[in-house]
């Protein structure tokens, strides 16, 4: 019954033997249990699914289910679900009359998620049509995604935790993580040019040959992915103001290690100083299944504008407070899609408890795929005036409106352990394809005009497609288990 919809608000008991039907205050279990009244031969997921679909009114879903069974006399012959079948989900438009696109300012939709509530999706039809995400199950063949799995969990011990300042505090990271690019010089332009958080990295690796083998097919399908987002639910088939036009072609990645069921990472939007804006995150999950929460940030009236200034309905209405659960279990691709990091934040939660996975026991790996621009380099962007690099971030909850989406640069040094920030603040200013439109510095030179490197994609042009490279993988020599292969 809390599969899908979990309440903080205590349940209050019914005041009666028979209770009238509830109101939208009630607890779940009453709308349930007079569901189950009225529908004894229902398995209970199949009512949770229908009383969610319907806003959770009991009168309409009753009558739902009465417009489904009057159809189903009417056609006899059809097959029917058998009563207490298995809790998979199917999809919950199955229950929804489809809305009509009415491209206005006024248009609206329902919201499922309220304040207090957790809603499990687990349908990919269902979590692309409710979170700017898209999510891919069986990814890869079985057999490579053990293969990557049991080579990462080889790379996790020299993971390490990063360190911030909280308040008066240093804090330490929930979980340990490692940066991967493609060559030594980038290793070196990593640990001393590229700042995450307002600190240099010390744990920069080259990539694996396995992460590399698979790229291409990742780049593949993201792009694939991101076609069909802007046809199928941008305003007039158009991509989102900022959005590049260019392909998304992966050059760094960060990987995830996350150990037991008490690591996690909390609610956060991933930093967008070397991304752009609209950033496209390509993120494959491996070994034991966790849940991805995601939470809207933005107002339903705050979205970021499309290329005709209306409000993009690239992410459909939440409440703020309320939460999405998506389950991602071994060999899941999930896509955050342009608009993600402005206007929702996510997280992977402590949980009590996780079943094992055969392979990496209590252990789950994630790696996130990410496209740097080289506009962005750190060569070129703002420096504050305490000397350090800034980083760039949307206003998202702002009392401004006209502010409420914009980018700005400013400085991080507060977050970093021992330092003070100089409050530097300006607003960025970018083209319509996402890429900065440089001003002066407070040098009198021009940002920008630095001579920066071009990270190396990960996928090279004259290298193959996903078939060529995992057949290279295959037939690599090896030396003592592992491939002879050079590791920064």
């Amino acid at each position: 019954m809390d599969r899908f919809i979990s309440r903080k608000r205590p349940r209050s008991p019914p005041a009666s033997p028979l209770p009238p039907p509830p109101t939208d205050e009630d607890a779940t279990d009453m709308k349930l249990a007079l569901l189950m009244s009225l529908f004894p031969e229902m398995a209970l997921e199949t009512l949770m699914e229908i009383l969610v679909s319907s806003g959770g009114c009991v009168e309409t879903a009753s009558s739902t289910i009465t417009a489904q069974n009057t159809a189903v006399q009417a056609h006899p012959n059809k097959k029917r679900a058998t009563p207490g079948t298995p809790a998979i989900q199917t999809s919950l438009t199955t229950h929804i009359q489809p809305p009509t696109l009415t491209l206005t300012p006024t248009t609206t939709k329902r919201t499922l998620t309220k304040k207090g509530q957790t809603l499990h999706l687990y349908s990919p039809t269902d979590i692309a049509l409710h979170t700017p995400c898209t999510v891919i199950h069986n990814f890869l063949p079985s057999a490579q995604a053990n293969a990557l799995l049991v080579e990462l969990l080889n790379e996790s011990p020299h993971f390490s935790r990063y360190k911030f300042q909280l308040f008066d505090r240093t804090v330490q990271s929930p979980h340990s993580a490692s940066v991967y690019v493609s060559t030594p010089e980038e290793y070196r332009q990593h640990t001393s040019e590229y700042t995450y958080g307002g600190t240099y990295r010390s744990n920069v690796r080259q990539i694996t040959p396995l992460m590399r083998a698979i790229a291409p097919k990742v780049q593949d399908t993201v792009n694939e992915a991101i076609r069909a987002r802007i046809r199928d639910t941008y305003p007039f088939g158009e991509r989102l103001r900022y959005q590049s036009s260019k392909e998304w072609k992966p050059n760094a990645a960060f990987v995830n290690c996350y150990d037991g069921p008490a690591e996690s990472v909390g609610f956060h939007s991933d930093e967008l100083t070397y991304l752009g804006p609209q950033a496209v995150i390509g993120s494959l999950s491996l070994g034991v299944e966790r849940e991805f929460r995601v939470r809207r940030i933005v107002p339903e009236d705050g979205e970021i504008a499309s290329p005709s200034h209306l409000p993009s309905p690239s992410t459909p209405p939440s409440t703020p407070s309320g939460q999405i659960s998506l389950h991602l279990p071994h060999n899941t691709l999930l896509i955050m899609h342009a608009s993600m990091q402005e206007q929702w934040k996510h997280a992977i939660p402590p949980t009590p408890t996780i079943s094992p996975h055969p392979v990496s026991g209590n252990r789950r790996i994630n790696i996130t795929y990410r496209w740097y621009r080289s506009s962005l380099h750190p060569r070129n962007t703002p420096r504050c005036r305490c000397g350090a690099h800034t980083i760039l971030r949307c206003a998202q909850r702002t009392s401004n409106r006209e502010n409420r989406g914009r980018y700005m640069w400013m400085c991080y040094a507060g977050f970093v352990p021992g330092r003070k920030g100089c409050g530097f603040f300006r607003w960025a200013e970018f083209d319509g394809d996402g890429e900065p439109v440089w001003g002066r510095n407070g040098n009198g030179e021009g940002e920008g005009d630095g001579d920066a490197p071009r990270l190396r994609d990960f996928v090279e042009e004259d290298g193959g497609g996903y078939e060529t490279c995992w057949a290279w993988f295959v037939h690599a020599p090896k030396m003592d288990g592992r491939l002879a292969y050079g590791q920064t």
